[in-house]
């Protein structure tokens, strides 16, 4: 069964800015992509194998960053309480602090980025 997130996209207002809190956060580099749209910039999030990318911070006219639009939930590798503290220290702040999820699922926050989005992150501890 394949994943039910094919791609998502993260609109941004300072790419550069964007793609140090996500790198910091995540600690997942990105790579800059041109996908022949005009006028926007993307940076994907690496993967151990190109084929699995799955998303992009996309910087252009047609996309504005909100904290009130859809929730994407980004996965945590690490303990989700250390990764909270590199939120902040990234420039972001937490909306939602860590929350515990029934037995065996893990647990999520939510958190605004630096261009003013509400994204989650899930973590297993």
């Amino acid at each position: 069964m394949s994943h039910a997130i094919n791609w998502f996209e993260i609109p941004v207002a300072d790419l550069d800015r964007a793609m140090h809190f996500y790198a910091t956060v995540t600690g997942r580099q990105l790579q800059r992509m041109d996908f022949g749209v005009p006028g926007q910039q993307e940076a994907v999030f690496e993967t151990a194998d190109a084929s699995e990318r799955t998303g992009a911070l996309v910087q252009g006219p047609q996309m504005a960053p909100s904290r009130t639009g859809s929730v994407l939930y980004l996965h945590i590798e690490d303990d989700l309480d250390a990764c909270l503290q590199r939120v902040t220290s990234a420039g972001g702040s937490v909306a939602l602090g860590k929350t515990a999820l029934p037995e065996g699922m893990g647990c999520f926050a939510q958190v605004f980025d630096t261009e003013g989005n509400r994204v989650g992150l899930h973590a297993m501890r």
